[in-house]
């Protein structure tokens, strides 16, 4: 049994929101989080991309307590719902007593899953106190390293930017011609729907909530559909067309990488992305982009010889790498 108490610094109900809500739930602990909070309802976190823990919830004390079954989805040795996490809050001097308790698990499950709780208990401690916990090193570089994972990977890092938007940041223009944030927000809608649609899966516009949550609900809805449909054979293209699986995947990082780049860049928000992940999204653009110049991609710009690998995808991919200095 894997036990573990922290104190946050704020009331029951917003510990209690921190643990239960995937608003709150995306400060620390998840890439992504689906959420049917009542006695059987169920979860699905991608904790890291490519790790989806899940099971249902059994017992449920608004700002008290809270039991749900854990497990991992595609795993043999611990499948969803076969052990059990409890979240006890208690009300103390200066904020709120987080006890997790985790049992079911094997002596080599413990191992694990300590240092698990270990790190996302430490990162609910800063999110509790400066409301995000900021990037999660464990997401920066996916094991293994698909197109699917690479997905997962870069939403994060989207999301990260989302998160700090403001309404004054809507008409900044970005390094899109065509676009200001609010513009480059409204086609990021258009392109997971359409990423969606070619696996087979409608995704869906929350409607509601900040932009940060509904690029992530819908984010989670299309990279859910596409690892439901898998990458074998092909799915329908633009014009009618057919594409191989494979190819299609690859756009999405692609387009959500060089996305977060430009909304990063128009807003003055920051970007925190591995040199390794960029690595790989490179090369799949390099299979990608050549074929898309003239009507989704400029032509290549010239790099700084002291250019980030974040930098030359941008510039392979016909952005301006660096804001041209005056004379």
């Amino acid at each position: 049994m894997f036990s573990k108490t922290v104190t946050l610094p704020v009331g029951l109900d917003d510990a209690f929101a921190l643990v239960t809500e995937p608003a709150r739930l995306r400060r620390w602990q998840a890439v992504s989080a689906t959420v049917d909070l009542r006695v059987g309802g169920d979860y699905h976190w991608t904790i890291t991309p490519g790790h989806v823990a899940s099971g249902t919830y059994r017992v449920l004390e608004p700002g008290r307590r809270v039991v749900f079954g854990w497990g991992w989805e595609g795993s043999n040795d611990l499948p969803p719902d076969t052990s059990t996490v409890a979240i006890t809050l208690q009300a103390v001097d200066g904020g709120t007593e987080v006890t997790l308790v985790h049992e079911g698990l094997d002596d080599q499950q413990e191992q694990q899953h300590a240092e698990g709780w270990n790190h996302y208990l430490s990162r609910l401690e800063r999110a509790a106190v400066a409301g995000d916990a900021g990037p999660d090193e464990w997401t920066a570089v996916p094991d293994p390293l698909d197109e699917l994972t690479a997905a997962q990977a870069v939403l994060a890092v989207l999301q990260s930017v989302l998160v700090r938007l403001t309404a004054e940041d809507q008409p900044k223009q970005t390094p899109c011609t065509d676009f200001t944030c609010h513009d480059l927000a409204l086609h990021l809608f258009a392109s997971l729907e359409s990423l969606g649609a070619m696996a087979g899966v409608q995704v869906v516009n929350p409607g509601t909530g900040t932009l940060e949550n509904k690029v992530a609900v819908m984010g989670a809805q299309m990279i859910a559909g596409w690892r439901t449909r898998g990458l074998e054979g092909t799915v329908p293209g633009p014009g009618g067309g057919q594409m191989p699986a494979t190819y299609a995947a690859s756009i999405i990082p692609v387009e959500l990488l060089l996305h977060t780049w430009d909304m990063s860049r128009g807003s003055g928000k920051p970007m925190q992305v591995s040199d390794e992940l960029v690595g790989y999204v490179h090369g799949l653009a390099e299979q990608i982009v050549p074929g898309g110049r003239g009507r989704s991609f400029g032509d290549e710009v010239p790099a700084p010889a002291d250019a980030s690998p974040l930098e030359r995808l941008a510039a392979f991919a016909g952005r301006q790498p660096r804001t041209p200095v005056a004379a």
